[in-house]
């Protein structure tokens, strides 16, 4: 097995010691090896991983099983997943050294620093698991359109602006204001949608659509508190729109696991969505607009790493 460690730089701001540790780790463990088959790579700029790994994948031999290991946060994963779906000889591994890590919470918080430690990944199986497939680009955790892709797009590009002591201490409150500000805008939180799920209607309208592979969003479970990546289904929450009182107050309930009244809940394996102006959408901790998306469900289209032989939860799948 070839082992490729892909660095997100920008996940160890001022912390350079963090990464060296890594290095070091990583170094120590190898020499320890017979004949160890492993490279470091830096992805410097968004969707470098990619090509760090088609580079990767044209040097190894046809029969070699080659294990990515995506080292920062959501955005490193994003890109590391899009270059190892391609290949069905990859697998890949989540180390967590980012601001979030929805993907290995799915496990416990409990395992989240056995995800860390390079011996135990290098050791680890891999579990055959979904991903959320739009075109040619592929999502981990989830597709997000409306009030949240919206908030949080506002919130990336305000970080963008501010150092990180800065925004620490802003990004709290701006997250609150815009929230407030994005529930009293009806062409983000009341706009109307053309859905359909497994060729079922659901147009109509929403606040947020949340299609999930994964509970996680942001660190916290939300109400598709049941989604499991690796049972060939998308959980799908519909949160239809109303009074922005009320909006809020749904949107506070789906952040903390629970699913509120105007929730409409469904599982399957395709979405499409559509509507007259751009959307934001966010795959992950990716960011596009578009008028039109279709999503369907992929299921084993990748292996992903466990640590300690941990399996996924078993999820309460309704009939469809």
């Amino acid at each position: 097995m070839k082992h490729v460690f892909v660095f997100d730089p920008k996940a160890f701001y001022s912390q350079q010691w963090k990464m060296d540790n890594i290095l070091d780790n990583i170094g120590q463990f190898f020499r320890t090896q017979e004949a160890p088959d492993f490279s470091i790579q830096f992805s410097r700029y968004r969707r470098n991983a990619i090509t760090i790994i088609n580079d990767e994948a044209e040097k190894a031999r046809s029969e070699d099983i080659i294990r990515i290991y995506a080292i920062g946060g959501e955005e490193i994963l994003f890109d590391c997943l899009n270059g190892v779906a391609h290949f069905p000889n990859m697998q890949l591994a989540a180390v967590p050294h980012g601001e979030s890590y929805d993907f290995t919470r799915i496990f416990g918080d409990k395992h989240i620093e056995h995800f860390r430690d390079i011996p135990t990944l290098v050791q680890a199986p891999a579990l055959p698991t979904d991903a959320i497939r739009w075109g040619v680009n592929y999502a981990l955790n989830s597709c997000y359109i409306g009030m949240n892709s919206a908030i949080a797009k506002n919130i990336k590009d305000l970080k963008s602006t501010l150092n990180k002591g800065s925004f620490i201490v802003f990004s709290k409150i701006s997250s609150f204001i815009n929230l407030i500000i994005t529930a009293f805008d009806r062409k983000i939180a009341a706009r109307e949608y053309t859905i359909t799920i497994d060729d079922k209607d659901y147009s109509g309208n929403y606040c947020l659509i949340h299609v999930a592979n994964g509970p996680y969003y942001a660190g916290k479970k939300t109400g598709v508190h049941d989604a499991t990546p690796d049972d060939g289904i998308l959980d799908i929450a519909l949160i239809k729109a109303s009074h922005p009182l009320k909006t809020l107050n749904s949107m506070r309930r789906y952040s903390k696991g629970k699913r509120p009244k105007n929730c409409v809940f469904v599982q399957g394996k395709k979405i499409t969505v559509h509507s007259a102006d751009q959307m934001w959408i966010q795959l992950d901790n990716e960011y596009i607009q578009d008028t039109d998306i279709t999503l369907n469900v992929v299921n084993h289209a990748i292996q992903m790493v466990a640590v300690n032989d941990l399996t996924y939860p078993i999820a309460s799948i309704q009939s469809l």
